[in-house]
């Protein structure tokens, strides 16, 4: 079996509140594969982008990791001073950012926002090697040559969040972690953006984390899928498993909510607000909203466990 490229192993983060801690990821441990693309989704608020933060030790005060390890390659994270993380991250471990409009620095043009990253990691190259670098790395995501020359605000929206694209691959990363990268694009320009991806993470063979709540977008991407609720993992499973026989009521209930073009009438939504962190129900956090919630839901909170291919917390799987 090939070892894991991304390991993480009973990671909690909590952010420090007047009222008390806000368990914002709670227990989560899992393995990413040397070239898989998977999935986090769930709701806002369920812990999905904090855990891909967290894993570049990106989480900003008043958040802090509370317990848990995270390991790339043989290196555990957790040991790397601050030079270390900065030569991992892009290097190692790339991050494409939710909402690349905040992303990008605006008064810097593209190409020289791409020639700083190889400028922080040491890379020397000379006066004709560097435009030759940049012009490769734009035509890899689809974007003209002179794109290099121009400021963010000249750009488009899926232009921009391409543009973060080649900044993420600009030094050959084995894992990209891609935060919500279509948030706020239309469905169009959502789907060359994702095309964009997938060609580069082909090309590099490298992993991807891809977190988003839009469980369409991710059947069409991932190969496998996991399903955050309230800080947890609720579901674990390869795509094609969850689209055809989704096991946790959680899952079920944000595929039964895609919009259709086969069937008529209203949408179908989850009743019920996601809980606060603050204060989570006592048992399974999805019972007050599941319509086949037992006593047993109400009182004692499902392990994470494994069921044929898959990995469930709940008790009626």
């Amino acid at each position: 079996m090939t070892a894991p490229v991304l390991r993480v192993e009973g990671l909690s983060v909590a952010f420090d509140h007047p009222l008390g801690n806000v368990q914002a990821v709670n227990n989560v441990s899992l393995a990413l594969a040397p070239g898989e693309r998977f999935g986090l989704a769930g709701e806002s608020g369920s812990g999905k982008s904090t855990l891909a933060l967290s894993i570049l030790r990106l989480i900003k005060p008043p958040g802090h990791i509370e317990s848990g390890e995270v390991w790339f390659d043989s290196a555990r994270i957790a040991d790397l001073d601050e030079n270390g993380m900065r030569k991992l991250r892009l290097a190692g471990i790339a991050l494409v950012p939710q909402g690349s409009m905040n992303s990008l620095n605006p008064v810097l043009r593209i190409g020289q926002q791409i020639a700083d990253v190889f400028a922080d990691h040491g890379l020397r190259l000379g006066r004709a090697e560097e435009p030759r670098r940049i012009a490769g790395l734009l035509a890899a995501v689809g974007l003209p040559q002179h794109a290099a020359r121009l400021y963010p605000h000249e750009l488009s929206g899926g232009m921009k969040q391409r543009a973060c694209i080649a900044i993420a691959i600009s030094l050959r990363p084995k894992v990209i972690i891609a935060d919500e990268p279509t948030s706020a694009l239309d469905v169009v320009v959502q789907r060359q953006v994702m095309a964009t991806l997938a060609r580069v993470q082909q090309e590099l063979g490298a992993a991807v984390i891809l977190v988003g709540h839009d469980m369409g977008l991710m059947a069409q991407f991932v190969d496998r899928l996991g399903v955050m609720y309230a800080g947890r993992l609720v579901e674990v499973a390869p795509i094609a498993d969850i689209v055809a026989r989704p096991r946790h009521p959680y899952t079920r209930a944000l595929i039964a909510a895609l919009p259709s073009l086969e069937t008529r009438g209203a949408l179908t939504g989850i009743p019920g607000l996601a809980p606060s962190l603050r204060d989570l129900p006592p048992g399974c956090a999805f019972h007050p909203r599941c319509s086949l919630a037992i006593e047993r839901c109400r009182v004692e909170r499902p392990a994470l466990r494994d069921v044929d291919a898959a990995q469930v917390a709940c008790h009626l799987a």
